[in-house]
């Protein structure tokens, strides 16, 4: 196959990260491309390594970590590169929205300072034209030119994560990393970002790499998903595709377990059991022990990604996934 990394703004090739204590990969052996002006949603629960897979766009990675695999920003290995190149890329080509705004904002320091010295200290923009840009994006997202003179502690959540998105944008970055950006909102302010920043995808070109444990989100904003399980992907496809035709017991389970207002009375789904120790090494499926699908096959043999039939791009690391098919998950 010819190697299309070049086409991807992000490309991650057979991911493996080891760390110390554990007995399997935390990573283990993970796929996945963005395009340009491309969203694409990681799912999961927590612990499954979506954010691990997000901060190895910048190489930031535990203590200890022994990595294999490439991870490409524009046809650049991540992994590969030294100090300088690293904080060049984190300042100009790759940005990252964390999930607690207030935790990456100095309550000391005004917000347009924060936003300005993030260009201006690389030397790529004077603070006049810094300046400038900060002002244009705050009105891109929603707020005016008084929030520069503003500390962190003077505006809402809401409000500090639209900042973030603002100093996300500041230096025209190929790809942006978002790590859960609205979980500690409320439901309105919620979903006002999750509609900026498909907007300012639209307007700007980037790349997004959304990470996420609420499918619902993921519906609303991404073009294709990756459902990360126990360090690897289980299913990878199109956004409408992937929610309306789950091809792996996994994502069936996570979309029949999301709450429903038209979902009759009475207890919610669940899904069995727990995720795979760290400490204790995998055989066989990751997800065998929770499956109602499983088999003899699932607990000997790792299974590979197979596409859907009539849909290369849709595809499961599942053995029986055409049990699957053909049969759009009812609680949806």
């Amino acid at each position: 196959m010819t190697p299309t990394h070049h086409l991807h703004t992000l490309d991650v090739q057979g991911l493996r990260i080891s760390l110390p204590g554990t007995a399997r990969p935390v990573l283990d052996g993970v796929d996945l491309h963005v395009g340009a002006g491309e969203t694409v949603a990681l799912v999961g629960e927590s612990g499954s390594g979506k954010t691990l897979t997000s901060r190895s766009a910048l190489n930031l990675l535990p203590p200890g970590a022994v990595v294999e695999g490439a991870v490409r920003v524009r046809g650049e290995d991540v992994l590969t590169m030294n100090a300088d190149q690293l904080r060049a890329l984190s300042t100009g080509t790759v940005s990252m929205i964390f999930q607690d705004p207030r935790a990456a904002l100095n309550p000391l320091r005004r917000i347009g300072d924060f936003l300005v010295e993030s260009v201006t200290l690389t030397g790529s923009m004077s603070r006049a034209d810094a300046t400038a840009r900060a002002v244009e994006l705050l009105r891109a997202v929603g707020l005016d030119e008084s929030a520069l003179r503003k500390y962190p502690g003077q505006v809402s959540g809401g409000m500090l994560q639209r900042v973030m998105i603002a100093a996300a944008l500041m230096g025209d970055p190929a790809l942006v990393l978002a790590d859960e950006p609205t979980t500690a909102l409320d439901v309105t302010t919620q979903a006002e970002v999750i509609a900026l920043l498909a907007e300012l995808r639209a307007r700007f070109g980037t790349g997004l790499l959304f990470v996420t444990h609420d499918l619902d989100l993921a519906a609303a904003i991404s073009d294709r998903v990756y459902v990360m399980y126990a360090g690897r992907i289980a299913e990878s496809g199109p956004a409408e595709a992937l929610f309306a035709r789950p091809r792996h017991p996994y994502t069936a389970a996570l979309l029949a377990s999301t709450p429903r207002l038209e979902a009759p009375q009475g207890r919610l789904a669940a899904i069995d059991g727990q995720p795979p120790d760290l400490r204790q090494e995998l055989v066989g499926c990751p997800f065998a022990a929770r499956c109602h699908l499983a088999t003899e096959i699932c607990g000997r043999q790792a299974p590979e990604p197979r596409p859907a039939p009539g849909s290369p791009h849709h595809q499961a690391a599942c053995h029986h996934s055409d049990r699957l098919e053909g049969s759009p998950v009812d609680a949806r």
